[in-house]
């Protein structure tokens, strides 16, 4: 852990003890959302590397040649 994070830390500690006993709750449900988030975050990110034997899509990448699909795109839709 950083020194400034320890320093967030300690004031954070510090505010909490200065809050009336009635808004403490509210301090830990913020916490609580706060980290439900974090996981949320961690869940969605994407895999590192991808791998073909995991996602048959990947297998299929590239398995099509076509020409440039915007060849001549201004004439088939306005005409020449």
């Amino acid at each position: 852990m950083s020194v400034a994070s320890n320093m967030v830390k300690e004031r954070l500690i510090e505010e909490i003890a200065r809050l009336p006993e009635e808004r403490l709750q509210e301090a830990l449900d913020f916490v609580a959302y706060l980290l439900s988030k974090e996981q949320k975050a961690q869940k969605m990110e994407p895999e590192k590397e991808l791998d073909p034997t995991k996602d048959p899509l990947l297998k299929f990448i590239a398995g099509v040649s076509h020409g440039s699909l915007a060849k001549d795109i201004d004439d088939e839709l306005y005409g020449k």
